[in-house]
Parts: structure tokens; sequence; C-alpha cells
């Protein structure tokens, strides 16, 4: 009688966590397949409470927290060759909105002379230049995609951003900074989306 009112009791537990599971994933809205395959090369952005490994959206209850409380990730990237050093990119290619994206590409964060023996640990050492921006999207403004892109910085070059990058963090051309400074195809990718959250 007892192993029954415990088997009856889990099954009702699992029907409640069931229930609230589906009501959560009804909230969050199905990447398109070419949000969803954006991310390769096993990049790992990890916030204090959800750790990013693969294209997603950010649950509704972590939005406040990633838009106005948590510090920048840490990152890690387990393929990192340890005598070789990468460049951290974080853009926002919706900026104002996904549907007018004016200031695309807004540079949230920038990161040059990653030693890849600290990245394989998550210990982000290099040098910044941009420091890291929290992402946050203006209401009504709908999902953003926030993108990082790891690249391997070619051997004893000096990187730095123009003047004019400098002056903006809006209206970045990362192609541009890419193609000036011959980092090729990032190693690995990765993006979040997320929207305002009292929207």
């Amino acid at each position: 009688m007892a192993v029954a009112g415990l088997l009856w009791l889990l099954a009702a537990v699992a029907c409640v966590l069931g229930l609230q599971h589906a009501e959560g994933a009804a909230d969050m809205p199905a990447l398109s397949a070419a949000d969803a395959s954006f991310c390769h090369g096993g990049l790992e952005v990890a916030y204090p409470e959800v750790d990013i490994n693969k294209c997603l959206v950010i649950s509704k209850n972590l939005r406040e927290k990633i838009s106005k409380e948590w510090e920048a990730p840490q990152i890690y990237f387990s393929g990192a060759n340890q005598r070789k050093n990468y460049v951290l990119m974080m853009v926002d290619p919706d900026a104002p909105s996904r549907s007018n994206p004016a200031a695309a590409n807004w540079r949230h964060w920038l990161v040059v002379d990653i030693q890849g023996s600290g990245l394989r640990r998550g210990q982000l050492q290099g040098t910044t230049l941009s420091e890291y921006k929290r992402p946050t999207p203006p209401q009504k403004s709908g999902f953003h995609r926030y993108q990082f892109m790891l690249f391997e910085q070619p051997p004893d070059t000096r990187l730095s951003l123009t003047k004019q990058e400098k002056s903006s963090l809006g209206k970045w051309d990362p192609q541009a900074f890419v193609e000036r400074l011959d980092l090729g195809a990032p190693v690995a990718t990765l993006q979040f989306l997320t929207q305002n959250h009292k929207d």
C-alpha cells in the first residue's frame, strides 16, 4: 500500500513538472533554421544561472538578470591551442531591432590577445578593446541575437580599433575588422536570443 502511494505521488509530481516544462516551452519561440545553425565549434558561454553551449533562447525568468545583473560571462573553448592567441567578439546584429537593424552590428565586447591556455579553463586573459556591455534590447523591439565569434589570432599581430571604430559601438563592421587584421573564418561561434524583460 505504501509503495502504491509513493508511485502515485511520483507520477503526480512528474505530471506537474511536465506541465510546467510544457508551459515554459510554449513561452519560448522556436529558433529558425538559420539561427539554430549559427553555432559551431564548441564555444561555451557561462553566466551564473545559464550555461550556453548551443544556440538557444534565454528563458523569460532570466532575461532581467542577463540585462541588469550579470557581469561578463566566462568563456570556454576546449579546442583552444595552448600556444596560440585568440580574438573574441560579441555583437548584436539586430540593433535597434531585427526588422530595422540600423545600428547593427552593435559591439558588446571585443577582446584580443586571449591566451589559448587560459581559454581552455574559462580564463579570458587578453587585451580588452571594448568592455563588456550587457544585452539590453529596447522594449517592443522583439528578440535580438547576441553573437559570439572566436577567431585564431595571427602570430605577431597587433590588433586595435580605428579611431572611427572607437567613436561608436553601433554600426560596427566586424567583417571589415576581420579582413583588415586577416583573422580568417571564426573557429567557433555561438549565439543566444533574448528580448526586453518587460515584453
